[in-house]
């Protein structure tokens, strides 16, 4: 009798752990030591996990050229919060390969030593930005949720979590956290012809957007700090070039007769950006030392 019910007991605790490995399970912390930044991470499992990234990139903001009043904004706006001061939420917007993500990797770069860290989340995982932000909530440093390349189609439910997190709800973000995002789109939302129909004019001559148009840009209105980029002048474009071959050890007189190499590749791929002139000048600065 003691014999069938100790087996029934095991099999029934073998039945609750496999029930519990599958039920939703609360966020732990990371080993805040191993990195000074962190991805959000979804298992197969559902559970999400915070991974120290083992590699983190050296940019730093002298890396950056041509965009010097971006620069400023970012560099203040990241001084003031780890300083502990007021400081805002910040949307970086416009046109690709021109550093928005770069210039908040360089801030994370001067800054940690501070006590800056970042975390990046995919838009996917946004709906756990709650749990993330209870994670961090005690701790001493100060954190940027960092989300790149940031857009929304309708009914997403990241939408109203970011929505919720940046303003508007009772669990707010904590002092030590801040939301940084990049996007191609202004209003993170896809606009329509049909929805300029929605605006109304009133009789002393203003214009009102209708509702659909308002929730589209309700949630860029919850960025305190909204940091346009715009594309490089063909100038700009070779001074990024020159400034990144430099730094690769290319010397002064190579980088000039590189000039017209680094306008046909611009050309092959339709840009003039800071990416490409990043790539430009690795293949550049890689063949050039091949030959060597």
């Amino acid at each position: 009798m003691n014999e069938n019910f100790e087996r029934l007991l095991e099999r029934a605790e073998q039945l609750i752990s496999r029930i519990e490995s599958v039920l939703p399970q609360p966020l732990g912390a990371p080993d805040w030591s191993a990195s000074v930044a962190f991805r959000y991470r979804k298992r197969s499992s559902g559970h999400g996990v915070l991974e120290p990234v083992r590699h983190v990139g050296a940019m730093r903001l002298t890396d950056l050229q041509e965009i010097d009043g971006q620069k400023d904004k970012i560099q203040r706006n990241t001084h003031q919060f780890v300083q502990g001061l007021p400081a805002n939420n910040v949307l970086l917007t416009g046109a690709r390969g021109t550093g928005k993500s770069s210039l908040v990797k360089a801030c994370l770069h001067e800054f940690s030593a501070q006590g800056l860290r970042l975390i990046e989340v995919d838009k996917a995982d946004l709906v756990d930005l709650p749990d993330i932000v209870n994670v961090v909530a005690e701790r001493p440093e100060r954190f940027i949720v960092f989300c790149d390349d940031l857009s929304f189609e309708e009914g997403e439910p990241g939408y109203k979590a970011l929505k919720s997190i940046l303003d508007g709800s009772v669990a707010a973000a904590g002092p030590n956290v801040l939301i940084y995002a990049t996007s191609n789109r202004r209003h993170l939302l896809p606009e329509y012809m049909k929805e300029n129909l929605s605006y109304t004019h009133t009789s002393d001559g203003e214009v009102h957007p209708g509702e659909v148009v308002e929730e589209k840009i309700s949630l860029s209105e919850r960025f305190g700090l909204w940091v346009s980029f715009y594309p490089f002048s063909q100038d700009e474009y070779l001074s990024i070039v020159a400034q990144w071959l430099s730094s690769f050890g290319v010397s002064a007189g190579e980088i000039e007769a590189a000039r017209s190499q680094a306008l046909v590749w611009a050309l092959e791929r339709g840009s003039r950006s800071g990416r490409v002139a990043y790539q430009f000048a690795r293949d550049y600065a890689g063949t050039h030392a091949t030959r060597g």
